[in-house]
Parts: C-alpha cells; sequence; structure tokens
C-alpha cells in the first residue's frame, strides 16, 4: 500500500477476455460475502454437469458417461455449479469497488527489486512509458510487498531460498477460444472427449457464445516446436478428435500453446516476513481443472486479513507466518491433485479420469481445502456435526429473528475484516447466566477479547472503511455495533413466540440483527448440520475466522455454576493465540 488513497498494480494493462476463470463454489460464496458476485453471477456461463466421451479404433466417439459436477452426496454446496467468467471481468468487478471506496490503481509499472529496511520494503520500479535509455526508477515505501506477478515471478526469484520445485512436462496443449459450429451434443456442458487414436480434448462454455477447447497436440508422439503449432494445425486436431462430428469456428477469440507443469515455491515470504508472493508467483499447474485464480485469490485473502490485523496493530507480527503454514499446503494439495488430472488427460483413459474427478471434486469445489491445526484452528476434542477447525462453513438455513427473513446462514454476515463468534443453545432463558457471565467479560478489559476490541474500535475510528453506495442497503454496522473485530451472534431452537430480544444480554441485544432462530423445520436442522445435536443443558460457541474457516468449537453445561467463566478462559486461550491483549 502505496498511501490510504493509491495502490500499486505491478502491471501493463488489464486483463481482456482471453483469461478464462471458473469460479469454484468458495470463489463465488467468497464474492458473495463481500458483495462482489452480482454482475459476475449475471453475466458468467454456468456448468452443472460433466460429460465423458470415448472413441477407439474400433468404435466412433460415444458418451459414456454423465455425472452432476457437485454430487449432493459427496460435496454440500449451495451454488451447484462452476462459474466461467473472464479474468477481466473479475478485475473489473475489484477495480469498480476500488474506485468507489476512493482507491486509484496506478499501471504501467515494472518490478525491479526491493530492499528491506528497518521499517518494511523500499521498492524499486521503473514507469513502462518511460522509453528513455537513462531512465530513473521510482522508489515506494511501504510495511509489506506481496508479489503476485506470476509464473515468472521477479519477487520470487528475489527471495531467498524460495526456488520454483516441480516438473514441467512434454505434454503440448492448444487452446482455442471462439464460436463453434458443430453438431456435437454437449457442447454446453463440460466435455472430455478421448479419442484412443487422435487424443483429448477438453470441451468448456464460455460466456458471449463462446467456447473453449484444450486440444491435446502430439498425443504418443515426439514434442513439436511452438512454431509448428500454429492455430490452422490446433484447428486440424480438433476437428480430427471430434470427428465423426463436424467441427468449425464461426469466430475464433484467442488462440494459444501451453505446456503442462506443477510447480511450488519453497518458501512464500521473505525470513522477516514482509516479503510474500501469492498465485502464480507461488505455484503453477495445468489449467484443466479451473483451480488457478480460485487458489490464487484464496492466497491473497489469507494473507489480506491477517495483514489488516497486524498493520493495525491488533495482533502481533507472528500471525503472518501462518499464511504459508497455510497456503503452501492448499498449494501441494493442488500439485497433488493436477498431476494425477493431468496425467489421466494425457493417458486418454476415460476411467481414470472420472475417478480422479470424483476423488478430487470437494477440493475442486474448494470447500476441500482444509488448514492443519495451528494458533488459528484449534483441535475440537469432541466432533459431531458438519464443522470442524480448519475447514469452511457448510450451508445452513434458518430464519432471522428480527424481521423473520429466512437467510443462510454461511453467508448471512458479510466479510468486512471481523470474526465471527456463535452461540448455540436450545434454551436461551436456561442458558442466560451462561450467556451473561461470557458476553459480560468479553466486553470487559479483563479478557483479551475486551481489549483488543477497544483497540480495534479505536483503529477504525481512526483509519475507517471507505462506505460505498451498496452499504446503504447492505449496512454493514448492523453486524459490528460492539466490536469491529467480533460480529456476535446466537442460534436458538426456540419458537419465537417463546423468546424476546430483551431475553439477551446486552452484548447480544445490541446485536439483534444477528439473533437467529432455528426453526425451518429441515432435517436436519442448522444446528445440528453445524455442531450436532445440543445435550440438555448445553451450549456450544463457534469461532469463525474473517476468512469464513472454522477457528474453534467448544461446548459447555450451562447448568454447571463455573462452566461460564471455563468458556471465558477457552476464549481467553483461543484469541490470545494471535491478538494482542
Amino acid at each position: 500500500m502505496v498511501s490510504r488513497q493509491q495502490f500499486l498494480m505491478i502491471g501493463q494493462t488489464k486483463r481482456q477476455q482471453v483469461e478464462l476463470m471458473g469460479c469454484s463454489q468458495k470463489t463465488i460464496e467468497t464474492f458473495k460475502q463481500l458483495g462482489l458476485a452480482g454482475p459476475l453471477l449475471q453475466k458468467g456461463a454456468r456448468i452443472y454437469d460433466i460429460c465423458f466421451w470415448n472413441g477407439t479404433a474400433t468404435q466412433p466417439l460415444r458418451r459414456i458417461g454423465r455425472e452432476v459436477h457437485y454430487p449432493p452426496g459427496v460435496v454440500d454446496v449451495q451454488d451447484p455449479f462452476i462459474l466461467l467468467v473472464h479474468q477481466g471481468m473479475v478485475e473489473d468487478v475489484f477495480l469498480d469497488d476500488l474506485k468507489i471506496r476512493g482507491v486509484d490503481v496506478v499501471r504501467s509499472t515494472t518490478f525491479s527489486r526491493y530492499r528491506e529496511t528497518t521499517t518494511g520494503v523500499e521498492i524499486e520500479c521503473f514507469d513502462s512509458r518511460d522509453l528513455k535509455e537513462d531512465k530513473k526508477p521510482k522508489l515506494y515505501s511501504s510495511q509489506y510487498m506481496i508479489g503476485c506477478d506470476g509464473a515468472h515471478s521477479k519477487v520470487r526469484k528475489s527471495l531467498l531460498n524460495a526456488t520454483y520445485d516441480g516438473e514441467r512436462s512434454n505434454s503440448a496443449w492448444g487452446v482455442l477460444d471462439g464460436v463453434i459450429d458443430t453438431d456435437f451434443p454437449d457442447l454446453w456442458s463440460k466435455a472430455v472427449i478421448s479419442s484412443e487414436t487422435e487424443g483429448s480434448i477438453l470441451c468448456i462454455p464460455r460466456e458471449k457464445n463462446m467456447t473453449r477447447l484444450y486440444i491435446e497436440l502430439h498425443p504418443g508422439s515426439a514434442p513439436m516446436s511452438s512454431e509448428a503449432a500454429t492455430e490452422e494445425f490446433v484447428m486440424k486436431r480438433a476437428k480430427a478428435i471430434m470427428a465423426p462430428f463436424k467441427l468449425s469456428w464461426k469466430s475464433i477469440e484467442w488462440f494459444g500453446i501451453y505446456k503442462v507443469g506443477q510447480r511450488v515455491a519453497k518458501k512464500f515470504c521473505s525470513e522477516s516476513e514482509k516479503v510474500f508472493i501469492a498465485g502464480d508467483a507461488a505455484h503453477s499447474h495445468s489449467p484443466k481443472a479451473a483451480q488457478g485464480m480460485n487458489v490464487s485469490m484464496h492466497d491473497a485473502f489469507n494473507l489480506s486479513w491477517k495483514l489488516n490485523l497486524v498493520v493495525r496493530g491488533l495482533s502481533p507480527a507472528s500471525l503472518l507466518s501462518t499464511y504459508e503454514q497455510e497456503r503452501r499446503k492448499i498449494a501441494q494439495d493442488l500439485i497433488d491433485f493436477d498431476y494425477g488430472h493431468a496425467t489421466a488427460f494425457a493417458t486418454g483413459d476415460p476411467k481414470a479420469l472420472a475417478e480422479n474427478f470424483a476423488k478430487n471434486i470437494r477440493f475442486i469445489s474448494g470447500v476441500g481445502a482444509e488448514y492443519s491445526e495451528n494458533a488459528l484452528n484449534m483441535p475440537e476434542k469432541i466432533r459431531r456435526g458438519a464443522l470442524q477447525p480448519g475447514c469452511l462453513m457448510v450451508p445452513a438455513r434458518l430464519t432471522r429473528y428480527i424481521d423473520a427473513n429466512p437467510v443462510n446462514l454461511q453467508l448471512e454476515i458479510p466479510m468486512i475484516g471481523q470474526f465471527r463468534m456463535f452461540f448455540f443453545t436450545n434454551n436461551i432463558k436456561l442458558a442466560s447466566p451462561f450467556l451473561e457471565t461470557v458476553c459480560t467479560e468479553v466486553s470487559s478489559s479483563r479478557t483479551v477479547l475486551g481489549r483488543a476490541t477497544a483497540a480495534a474500535n479505536a483503529s477504525y475510528k481512526a483509519r475507517g472503511q471507505p462506505a460505498t453506495d451498496m452499504d446503504s442497503f447492505i449496512q454493514p454496522q448492523r453486524y459490528v455495533p460492539v466490536s469491529k473485530l467480533v460480529t456476535f451472534a446466537i442460534v436458538t431452537t426456540m419458537p419465537k413466540a417463546r423468546v424476546e430480544i430483551a431475553d439477551l444480554p446486552p452484548l447480544l441485544q445490541d446485536s439483534r440483527w444477528t439473533f437467529y432462530l432455528d426453526n425451518l423445520m429441515r432435517m436436519p436442522t442448522a444446528t445440528e448440520k453445524w455442531i450436532g445435536p445440543l445435550m440438555e443443558g448445553e451450549v456450544a460457541i463457534v469461532n469463525i475466522r474473517p476468512d469464513g474457516y472454522v477457528g474453534s468449537i467448544g461446548r459447555w453445561n450451562a447448568h454447571e455454576a463455573e462452566s461460564g467463566m471455563e468458556a471465558v478462559s477457552w476464549l481467553n486461550t483461543y484469541y490470545g493465540a494471535f491478538l494482542k491483549g
């Protein structure tokens, strides 16, 4: 960050239509919680199923299988589709939001090098529009720097011991984007087409009536030069693989060649943890599983909320070490999956490809990207429901008390950099002493959360988040009326007629927009789905991190006199591991 009003982008121009992005369920969910999903959902193409086609020397090309992309019994998602958009559309969504919030983007900036200082990082860049031979660099000072400069990252190359480890195969693929004329019946589904004699194609529908084809160039033969792999040659290969179906192009939007490689940087940050890399700068893989921007954006998301806490003085700098711990694991999981996925494509084995897809569908959707135990992810002693620390929330539907609106609990509270603390109880009145104790203590200077809340409220008062017109509809202040650091919420199975907002402790009365009734008569209920059935008198607390991952889950018997203070001690232990206070 160069200043409060200026964001430094290392790059030349905005992306156009060539870079295709398949938004996974997790990415769609993140965009929704950030208030950015609308334009993408409106303009993107949606994929609900995947078809497998196979042809041999003795049998013509035929469909051998069709699967729902996100089988409901295997992966629990609210939007069971992949959303296909191009990278320029995604960038526009971010750029428009930044502009509304008074943040400018600096373009035509080429990174040269950096050096660390006692206060942060000094970054040397050149203006690529300056054609002078003796042009002078521009210097920027920053507390931190994030290199998102792609697979050939200069930032990564400048980091000590951050070499790109992995393999690059000789498997070459052509990519064609355009409007297709064909009698192939599954053009608007995701289709895997394997010809024993000719090779393989991955067919993906796009926006604006376009289709992307990934075409295998030299199955079972020696690699060919990039010069020989012309657009005409790739089109000819595609027609041969698709035969006996006809195939022609009404228009070509883009053509390219790529080779498959799976690599992960040894380090995602400098020794001082002032310089970081994310996205393709940290890991690369084949594009056929549509994971690139999904994983990359969640690299940046994972790091950004942690930087926010550290820069505001709410967390120690040691919190930043969890970025590499968590995201390098996900990168390695991605590479392991992609290697099997790309190998199945290269061998043209439709059965192996279908098995690889089924085995990894949770990871492909994004909901299977799971973190190991660390300061942010406290292991649970007894697991009953679907939630577990280090994993994402699952869909759960219930009713908002204040206006009787049915809502999706995992999406209901907007992401504005805060944690979420959910209380679950079957009977608010019986749990009242427990709730009073916990709510009183976490609001006081006697606890880590109380002290951190005071610091956060002061920080956001001094350096607030710029508002937008959309905020007048979202009303984000409803969700942080007490603490800018934590949204407090309560869920109960009590009938609405038996409970009032006045029955809640003052902290939860002030948080009335996050008071929920688990009364939609679904089986399992939202409570049971998330944390399992509650025992008589039991109260559960679920802490959710700012990125939507479960941090910790605790359970207490509210009938026991000391249970409230035991819960306070547990919260002190959890939040004290990464917050100042």
